[in-house]
């Protein structure tokens, strides 16, 4: 690859990573080609962006972005998925496809601005997605409401049920 093909590639990740959430860098010695398609074809349908970039071109990438506490890990065959919707995205990518596939192994993961340890994996693949996080408040929200009107409804459904039971029982008499 010459300079402009480099520069290329160093400002098209840079870019990614400028407007990502969360980075995720696996070591992927020993898949096969078909392995790295099947991942490829995962990611690309989660809107991960996957990437794999010689070491030194992708810490000048990710210089001068959140994702720059990873240039000291950056070592040996990697990977690079970067989530640009949704956190979560790319962990649960890398840990489904981890999960088949026992030679991918997460090496560095990034959220905020900070470095985590290739363990919390897991954890960030848990993280809600941005429709089911809203869900999740809208009904933390509306469950006080709910509460709220079942209890004024309450007075006057029990009259009613007892006009009820009295009309039954004189009925019955």
């Amino acid at each position: 690859m010459n300079l402009d093909g480099k520069k290329a590639v160093v400002a098209e990740v840079a870019e990614i990573a400028s407007s990502a959430y969360s980075a995720i860098a696996a070591e992927y010695h020993g898949l096969s080609v078909s392995d790295m398609t099947e991942l490829r074809v995962a990611a690309r349908k989660d809107n991960v962006y996957l990437r794999v970039i010689r070491n030194t071109l992708a810490k000048r990438a990710v210089e001068g972005t959140d994702f720059a506490c990873m240039q000291e890990g950056m070592t040996g065959p990697l990977v690079f998925g970067f989530s640009t919707e949704d956190p979560g995205a790319v962990a649960r990518v890398m840990s489904d496809f981890a999960k088949e596939n026992n030679k991918l192994e997460v090496k560095m993961i990034s959220l905020g601005g900070n470095l985590l340890p290739a363990t919390d994996l897991e954890k960030l693949a848990k993280m809600p997605t941005k429709d089911q996080a809203i869900g999740i408040l809208m009904g933390t929200m509306k469950a006080p409401i709910e509460k709220f009107v079942r209890t004024l409804v309450a007075p006057t459904s029990k009259m009613v049920r007892t006009l009820a039971a009295v009309r039954d029982a004189k009925e019955a008499a």
